[in-house]
């Protein structure tokens, strides 16, 4: 095996197993088995939202691999406390319980994602010393989370462990309990949560690694070249998400400040972060200079300034130097190898880039149909100029979604649509926004187009890429968006509200929070929570008063509590912005995987007066 077939590096494992689960077998394996899938769930979830990766659910075990100790620890205790919760009503001797191991250590880890060496090792005996329905830790753990999960630790001294040469210093988690545990995204107030990438709710502190990169200055006194710096900063936020180092606000909510002048301190408090990038660009002729400084929110003081300068042929270098030296500011100690990794998808042709800069800002909820046809047409010039540009099919996927959710689809945009997704797929290379938007693109066009031909069911390419991107960036909002609309489609409304809610943790300004809202009200549709649908969909509308998808939640929201006169009063506003809307165009458009869905929601509408 060459050096290049594995990498060694510092890194957190979770490792877990039921206990008693021989004994559950023999009592009642089809139950038995129905928990441990239940618990397995659980346990994907938890780790996906605090940045983890599962390596194995081999048997009744589960192994997990985070980027940082706080993130495994979060983890732990939110499954701890989600199991304790769903055996509450189960017979004491029925009940399914795990005992979790975690350490922090040096692993080796294979080019197919496989961990090994003595952190392995050390967090499954961990495990084994762990109360059941408990967590163990490690010293190493313990010193890298206290002070920042709402957790007491025991110390239970130094234990000689199995093929360990050394003793292990070993901290006790006291059992879950409701008490013990941080709040879960998927549970608590998007409001009440710091950005603070450790999803520890009653955490009081900001994580040292979460920063804002606020707009850059255009400096080239030309109005027109905004859009250069906008997406200058743009790609810079990209490349620090998906680091997984950082817990990086999205640009939606961090542009808010544009043009304005900032107090850095208010700008820490308001978005919650310890960090804030700020800086400049110059572009003349093919010159450009670009001015960066990092501070400190808190204290206000400087933590790092430079300044960059070259050719535009060199933009992509340009940005890779800026993201490098921010992390070695604030993460000494993270590998060059981890920098490499957070290279953006480059356009071969810099006109094409220019080209899909300019399109994003028809992308946002409640947009004209008059900018999204413009952004449609900045993509086509881009695929013009470079056909095999990822980033522009990905958009061209996520433009042609847009009209479905608008009630304005055609067979002609669903076909584009799906295309679209295809070539960004195929020319990913493990871009986690183009992953991210390509995946929807799968789950959302990719099963019919308006009933004329079948195109086939793709919904488990979709959630393979969703997956895929999730474990390169969590903290990237288009991957967290992404994961909430693909898990609606999957019918997964618990899954879907917890990246949702995710979201609005990245991006607590986003000017495009009608969606997030509106989506995290469609999860509790799914749920059947119409009360708290209602809500979202009243919410959402006061966010974004064009957004369709917002309107068809209120309709169905009051239809579902029988509030029909309020529901037919929804659908009349709703057809006043979407005169084109059918019940039968929706019936042909919208994606679930679950027909029975597609066919509910279709009876609602025409109950509400809404065309057939």
């Amino acid at each position: 095996m060459s050096e290049s077939d594995f990498r060694q590096r510092l890194v957190a494992i979770l490792a877990a197993d039921a206990a008693g689960y021989s004994r559950l077998m023999a009592g009642d394996d089809r139950a038995t088995v129905a928990a441990l899938d239940a618990a397995r769930a659980v346990f994907r979830q938890h780790i996906e939202t605090h940045g983890g990766r599962v390596i194995d659910m081999a048997g009744d075990s589960v192994l997990a691999v985070f980027e940082t100790a706080t993130g495994a620890v979060a983890a732990a205790l939110a499954i701890q406390s989600a199991l304790h919760a769903a055996q509450a009503s189960v017979p004491e001797e029925r009940q399914m319980r795990f005992r979790i191991g975690v350490h922090l250590g040096d692993n080796i880890e294979k080019a197919d994602g496989s961990v090994y060496g003595d952190g392995v090792n050390i967090a499954a005996r961990l495990q084994s010393l762990a109360d059941i329905g408990a967590i163990m830790v490690s010293d190493a753990v313990h010193g890298a989370v206290r002070g920042k999960v709402a957790a007491s630790f025991e110390d239970r001294g130094e234990q000689s462990v199995k093929n360990i040469a050394h003793p292990v210093r070993t901290f006790a988690l006291g059992p879950a309990s409701a008490q013990a545990v941080p709040a879960s995204p998927a549970t608590a107030a998007p409001a009440e949560h710091p950005a603070d990438g450790t999803d520890a709710g009653n955490s009081t502190s900001v994580s040292r690694t979460s920063i804002a990169v606020l707009p850059f200055t255009n400096m080239s006194g030309d109005p027109e070249q905004d859009y250069f710096a906008d997406g200058m900063v743009e790609d810079i936020i990209t490349a620090l998400a998906r680091m997984g180092a950082f817990f990086v606000v999205a640009r939606n909510s961090s542009f808010v400040y544009k043009g304005r002048a900032v107090d850095i301190k208010q700008v820490g408090r308001e978005l919650g972060v310890r960090y804030v990038l700020e800086g400049s660009v110059r572009k003349a002729g093919n010159r450009v200079r670009i001015t960066g400084q990092l501070i400190e929110a808190e204290s206000g003081l400087h933590v790092w300034a430079d300044r960059f300068e070259g050719s535009l042929d060199d933009v992509f270098e340009l940005q890779d130097r800026i993201t490098e030296a921010i992390t070695i500011a604030i993460e000494p100690s993270l590998v060059r190898a981890e920098i490499a990794r957070a290279r953006s998808v480059p356009a071969s042709n810099l006109q094409a880039y220019d080209l899909v800069l300019r399109a994003l800002s028809g992308l946002m909820p409640g947009t004209t149909r008059e900018a999204k046809d413009q952004t449609m047409e900045y993509i086509r010039q881009a695929l013009q100029k470079d056909p095999h540009y990822a980033m522009a099919h990905a958009l061209g996927s996520f433009a042609c979604m847009s009209r479905i959710g608008d009630g304005y689809a055609t067979a002609d945009d669903m076909k584009a649509g799906l295309r679209h997704a295809e070539r960004a797929l195929a020319g990913a290379n493990d871009h986690p926004g183009i992953l991210a938007y390509g995946g929807m693109g799968l789950g959302a066009l990719g099963y019919r187009a308006m009933g004329i031909r079948l195109l086939g069911f793709r919904y488990d390419e979709a959630e393979h890429a969703i997956e895929r991107a999730l474990s390169l960036s969590p903290n990237l909002l288009s991957v967290q968006f992404a994961a909430s609309v693909v898990k609606t489609i999957l019918g997964d409304g618990e899954g879907a509200l917890a990246h949702c809610e995710r979201a609005m943790r990245i991006s607590p300004l986003d000017p495009g929070m009608g969606a997030f809202v509106a989506f995290a009200g469609g999860a509790h549709l799914l749920c059947g929570r119409f009360e708290q649908a209602l809500a979202m969909g009243q919410r959402a509308l006061r966010e974004s008063p064009h957004f369709t998808s917002a309107h068809r939640l209120l309709i169905v929201a009051y239809a579902s509590l029988g509030r029909m006169d309020e529901a037919k009063l929804a659908a009349q506003q709703m057809m006043l912005i979407a005169p084109d809307f059918t019940v039968s165009r929706y019936e042909h458009v919208i994606p679930f995987r679950d027909p029975a869905m597609r066919k509910h929601n279709a009876e609602l509408f025409i109950a509400a007066g809404v065309p057939k």
